[in-house]
């Protein structure tokens, strides 16, 4: 058993939090941008934009327009990949993190330097350090860290260049210090058919004293479910899924819809539930506070933060905010500057802040994650909030769910959008009709532009709802190559290829 660091992880935190604490936000993420540009003056990128000539953010904004993933793969990426040499970040990038591709199905690959690491490593220490303040009898370095990612096979593209999921490039690239907590062992770790390796590390974990926990938490749910059915098999029904567990780390998707059910998991033990904001373009903000109060956004990593309004981010000249600037309740697109050679890049992620002094946000979806095919402009957070209050209104519990749109197939009919709902236990039809009826209601009375488009009968029907059976959107995923790790559900469906697979997969009519 390695020793026990809790101790020293604790004074660690109290002075990181303390030097938090006395941060200046706007100096903090001048301070980061300019270093940054000063790393970069001297590659393809930093000459192109005249990097040695910007002495403050007016100046970066003036030289660097905003660009998307597609915009730095054609004109910078590609044509070098995969050996980057000083080609947006000073000399060769080890690492590209290959994305889920939620939306599209398309995956991209990611820029991931060493120094990125590092500032991810910096940000999963700050995790800690504000669980250490919430928690202060945790002992939650005195064992293993369950780190339920994908495959931690790497793919060799060229030599010192490796891509794959983010979490397998974390597990392969943990600090030496760290590196004995974690588990799965790589003969698990490097298992690439997922439901082997839920069920080979759900076994093995019943003999570690597990004190962490991360992952998204679909997948983890469903890690959970097997080591109860291996507790109850062992004669241990009444014993906690871990003795020791202290806390969880989740990130990625609205935690909402799986609060209650991590509840009852953990019932009987004071587990700390901390959301995390991290990305492929680096570690963005993290819990400090309760559920709610928003995710304390990294202003000293190696990243400089831009949010642009979502109602202007395909205008021509949008307004770039950044910390000095923002605005609470405004639905933002995130748009970053990294020290893996990103620069005004926009993520594709939408959040609005709940604190503008000591920066906090809430995660809102996508800019992709719309559902406007007639105009009607719901977010992924309206859609997300519509969701779980209708589940608690007939009690019940959603498990995953994706929603797409039926679109008129007659002169005459109206479109709908179709919500594909998995249960932990389907409801009867009685209260799938009020379900239906409770998202309806619940979007009418926060979106002017979705009541519109329902008043009258002339933009559209009702919702339509078909629940699945458990384990469906699991399959589904398994189905498509993206069970596990990092992949996620998507919960809007723009992609009409998709949603139809989707909808031929579940029977969906």
């Amino acid at each position: 058993m390695p020793l026990d660091l809790t101790p020293a992880l604790r004074l660690y935190g109290r002075y990181r939090r303390w030097r938090l604490a006395s941060l200046d936000p706007e100096r903090a993420q001048e301070r980061e941008l300019l270093r940054l540009v000063r790393a970069a003056r001297n590659t393809r990128f930093g000459r192109d934009h005249d990097f040695a000539g910007i002495k403050n953010v007016a100046d970066f904004q003036a030289r660097v327009p905003l660009r998307r993933y597609e915009d730095m793969w054609r004109d910078y990426w590609q044509p070098a990949f995969p050996t980057l040499d000083d080609v947006s970040w000073p000399g060769r990038i080890p690492y590209f993190a290959v994305s889920s591709g939620t939306t599209s199905g398309t995956s991209k690959y990611i820029p991931l330097s060493r120094q990125m690491r590092q500032s991810n490593v910096r940000a999963a220490l700050d995790v800690l350090a504000f669980h250490a303040k919430a928690k202060p009898k945790s002992r939650f370095f005195a064992g293993p860290t369950f780190m339920l990612g994908g495959s931690t096979t790497l793919v060799k593209e060229a030599d010192g260049v490796h891509s794959g999921d983010l979490s397998a490039i974390a597990a392969m690239t943990l600090p030496r210090w760290a590196a004995p907590y974690a588990f799965p062992p790589n003969e698990l770790a490097l298992l690439t058919d997922w439901n082997e390796k839920l069920s080979r590390t759900a076994e093995a974990s019943l003999h570690q004293d597990i004190r962490a926990l991360t992952g998204t938490p679909s997948w983890v749910l469903i890690l959970l479910e097997r080591v109860r059915a291996l507790r109850d098999a062992g004669g241990a029904a009444e014993a906690p899924l871990y003795p020791h567990l202290s806390l969880y780390i989740h990130g990625g998707v609205n935690f909402a819809p799986y609060r209650q059910r991590f509840a009852k998991m953990f019932e009987g033990q004071d587990v700390d539930l901390r959301e995390v904001y991290p990305a492929s373009e680096g570690f963005i903000a993290a819990a400090d506070r309760g559920p709610g109060e928003g995710l304390r956004l990294f202003l000293d990593t190696g990243l400089f933060f831009e949010f642009v309004p979502l109602a202007q981010l395909g205008a021509p000249n949008p307004t770039r905010h950044w910390v000095k600037t923002i605005q609470p309740d405004v639905n933002y697109a995130v748009v970053m500057t990294t020290c893996a050679g990103l620069f005004s890049y926009v993520i594709g992620d939408t959040v609005r802040f709940v604190d503008t002094r000591t920066p906090r946000l809430l995660i809102t979806g996508r800019t992709s994650y719309m559902l406007s095919a007639f105009g009607e402009h719901l977010i992924g957070e309206e859609i997300e909030k519509a969701v779980t209050e209708a589940a608690g209104g007939i009690g019940a519990q959603v498990t995953d769910f994706s929603v797409g749109t039926i679109y008129p197939d007659a002169e005459g009919d109206l479109g709908q959008h179709l919500y594909i709902v998995e249960f932990e236990t389907e409801p009867q039809r009685e209260a799938l009709l009020r379900f239906a009826a409770a998202i309806d209601d619940t979007l009418l009375h926060m979106n002017d532009d979705y009541r519109a488009h329902r008043a009258g009968g002339h933009g559209l029907k009702a919702p339509r709802v078909q629940a699945v059976g458990p384990g469906t959107f699991a399959a589904w995923m398994e189905s498509r190559g993206r069970a596990g790790g990092q992949n996620k559900v998507p919960r809007i469906i723009n992609d009409a290829g998709l949603f139809e697979g989707l909808k031929s997969f579940t029977g969906a009519g």
